[in-house]
């Protein structure tokens, strides 16, 4: 039985008032995918029921449920690699020329399940310029459920079979019954926080590098834009931003432009143009 439009329709205005992610029609098989293990838990038949007791209550940690079900997105290890290799290639051994602290500010802000701000610090170790520095790194996300996950550090062998190379696995984790575990020196170096981005942004100081892959597509135009706007503000001057490979600033918020990284590219906050006298 498919989702009925009232239930999706509800659905949708809840999470775009609490995430500003906007559900197009046509999403309804993913709704119904994501709810219905919630709607099992709570002993409804489906998931129609279930919205149905939903807009009715508007138990609020339920619909936090619901929420947290449909903005969680899939991940992997050095997920499209480009960026990463453009790290460890480029990005990282510049900034080491221009860091007199030996220390590197990164903001994964989208971190899911874990597996990003880890590929991260794991190429900042295979990095030659960085041996001996340190990488203050603050991982945020919407999901309490995926930052619990991402900090207890514990993956699957389906989990550490995407994208994760087998001598990256053995240097890295270890053996934790039917699963692997981060080894915990690597885990003590990330800092779990929840974070909403269209919501203000706490005081975090300014960030080298900013990873915000694959999360603007999920946004409209004003919300991409006012992101973006607030991005900018954390930035160290010479800072740099990742998205994805479906996302650009152009035409969103002009203030960013694309620079070369390897066979990659980053987004850099352009330096301010000098007003011409009239």
């Amino acid at each position: 039985m498919s989702i009925s439009t009232t239930a999706f329709n509800f659905v949708r205005e809840v999470v775009r008032a609490e995430s500003a992610i906007v559900l197009e029609p046509g999403k309804e098989y993913l709704v119904e995918s994501r709810l219905l293990p919630l709607a099992r838990q709570a002993n409804h038949p489906d998931v129609d029921a279930y919205v149905a007791e939903l807009s009715t209550r508007r138990n609020p940690a339920a619909l936090k449920q619901v929420v947290e079900a449909l903005t969680t997105n899939e991940t992997s290890w050095f997920r499209d690699s480009d960026p990463f290799t453009a790290l460890r290639q480029s990005i990282f051994p510049t900034l080491a020329k221009t860091r007199s602290n030996r220390e590197i500010r990164v903001w994964a802000a989208a971190c899911s399940s874990g597996q990003e701000p880890y590929s991260i610090l794991m190429t900042a170790q295979d990095t030659p310029e960085l041996a001996g520095w340190k990488i203050d790194m603050l991982a945020t996300d919407l999901s309490q459920e995926m930052l619990d996950k991402a900090k207890a550090g514990e993956y699957s062998q389906l989990e550490v079979n995407r994208g994760l190379p087998a001598t990256t696995m053995v240097r890295h984790f270890e053996r934790s019954g039917l699963h692997w575990r981060i080894n915990p020196a690597l885990a003590a170096q990330v800092q779990f926080r929840q974070l909403n981005l269209v919501r203000p942004f706490p005081p975090m100081g300014k960030f080298d590098i900013v990873f915000l892959r694959n999360v603007l597509i999920y946004f409209d135009l004003a919300t991409k834009r006012d992101i973006l706007r607030r991005v900018r503000q954390v930035m160290a001057p010479d800072g740099h931003l990742f998205l994805g490979a479906a996302e650009m600033t152009m035409g969103v918020d002009d203030a960013w432009e694309r620079v070369p990284a390897g066979r990659s590219s980053v987004y850099k906050v352009r330096e301010e143009q000098p007003t011409c006298a009239r």
